[in-house]
């Protein structure tokens, strides 16, 4: 992969604040799960609100410090008796206040068949949901081919003629992927929030690669004199890992139902506006549920399509209420995608540096700026809302290339907001490109 980057120079910043570190905080509650998960399953029990009266001392095996809401003596006991009743041993466990469930992740014994087991935990009464501890992958191509020019994707969106209306301003993203480089100049004063949820390496959150590049897609400082802008600058950032890289050297990472779930929480938590998700994996009931309640709040999820392009395949993001995004060009995305450009786009890497990223990673990232923008003049807008604007406003660009349902299609960030407001104009969009405006149904 071609690396290079940009002589590093002093930011001004505004006030003090913005130059102060943001603080990784750890809420990993066991490491070894970032280990092969076939061996371990989630279980949930019932767990009706109720205030958790925490007492000196109290450490309650596998929890968190939690302040209002925790498991019930009737979930508790209720979850020791299928550990006894099918031999699992508990490695770690978290009430879910928006489930109203109490949930574990709980070890399979050795000799047992995860399948059998989970048969008959479907079964149990107790059991409000069994399922296995499910792998997620971020989507991500290596770069293996020379640039083009600087910050593509931003030129082919029409991203600079949207800016003078919105920057996304205060609108928060959380990133639910791996650690960022919180340090970066780029970066700096647009972190206001960073949770670990895989280990508690500080060092590693710092060193990660595809959250880096993320954050840079959707919010990299504009006119702080170093690298570049992100779609949304204005916007303000909440990075969860809930991922881990398999190598230092690599974009590639793993997530899974575990790690996920309790990022996303953590992200409602924080009244998070728009969740990006650059990943793929199966269908999860946990997540699936989650994901359901982030809807009804009102939060809009932007995630990597399903591969494949298949109407019926199943996938976790592939359900409604997301907006489900694939790299301009793609043929094996479904037809309710939107496309962005993810080859060759310019970006962040740790350590203050600037790098080229490909993937559907980073076209569900150049999205979700675009929707930072859209919130950011409309907070109230849903995420049906939002998906016909993205679809309603695409346009036909002769760069995007490739020959499948996106051939030529991209989402247009100055139409959207534009016909989002009901006025104004996007003189770019007329004159580089074909004009055409292509239609599509409702979210699904």
């Amino acid at each position: 992969m071609t690396r290079w980057w940009l002589p590093g120079l002093l930011l001004v910043a505004a006030c003090a604040c913005s130059n102060t570190p943001v603080r990784i905080e750890s809420r990993a509650l066991a490491d070894q799960l970032a280990r092969s998960p076939e061996h371990f399953i989630i279980a949930a029990v019932d767990n009706e609100p109720a205030g958790f009266a925490a007492r000196a001392g109290s450490t309650p095996r596998g929890y968190d410090s939690i302040a209002t809401y925790g498991p019930s003596p009737a979930a508790r006991q209720a979850m020791h008796a299928l550990e006894n009743d099918y031999a699992l041993r508990e490695v770690s466990a978290w009430p879910i206040e928006p489930l109203h469930m109490h949930c574990a992740v709980l070890e399979v014994p050795e000799g047992t068949d995860r399948g059998t087991l989970l048969a008959a935990l479907a079964h149990d009464q107790r059991i409000k949901l069994a399922q296995p501890l499910q792998s997620f992958a971020t989507r991500t191509d290596d770069y293996n081919d020379p640039y083009v020019e600087l910050q593509r994707g931003f030129q082919q969106m029409n991203v600079a003629e949207a800016h003078p209306w919105s920057r996304g301003d205060g609108v928060k993203v959380a990133i639910i992927d791996t650690g960022v480089d919180t340090l970066h100049p780029d970066l700096r004063g647009n972190i206001v929030a960073a949770a670990n949820f895989v280990d508690s390496d500080s060092q590693q959150f710092q060193r990660d690669r595809h959250g880096t590049e993320i954050a840079g897609v959707i919010a990299a400082v504009a006119n702080n004199r170093e690298g570049i802008v992100g779609v949304a600058p204005g916007a303000r950032l909440l990075v969860f890992k809930a991922c881990w890289q398999a190598r230092l050297d690599a974009d590639a990472a793993r997530c899974n139902s575990f790690t996920l779930a309790r990022a996303l929480v953590a992200a409602f938590d924080a009244h998070a506006q728009i969740v990006n998700m650059s990943l793929a994996g199966p269908a999860d009931p946990l997540l699936n549920h989650l994901i359901r309640e982030g809807v009804r709040r009102g939060v809009l999820f932007v995630g990597a399509a399903v591969a494949g392009g298949s109407e019926g395949k199943e996938g976790l993001l592939h359900q409604a209420g997301v907006i489900e995004v694939a790299s301009a060009g793609s043929q094996s995305a479904p037809s309710s995608a939107v496309f962005a450009p993810g080859r060759e786009i310019l970006t962040l890497l740790p350590g203050g540096h600037y790098d080229f990223a490909s993937g559907d990673s980073i076209a569900t990232a150049q999205v979700s700026g675009v929707v930072a923008l859209l919130l950011a003049k409309n907070p109230g807008l849903t995420a049906g809302d939002a998906y016909r604007l993205l679809r309603n406003t695409s346009t036909h660009s002769p760069e995007a290339g490739g020959d499948g349902d996106g051939d030529g299609v991209l989402v247009d960030a100055c139409a959207a907001l534009a016909s989002l407001m009901g006025k104004g104009s996007c003189a770019t969009a007329t004159d580089t490109r074909r004009a055409a405006v292509v239609q599509h149904p409702a979210l699904h």
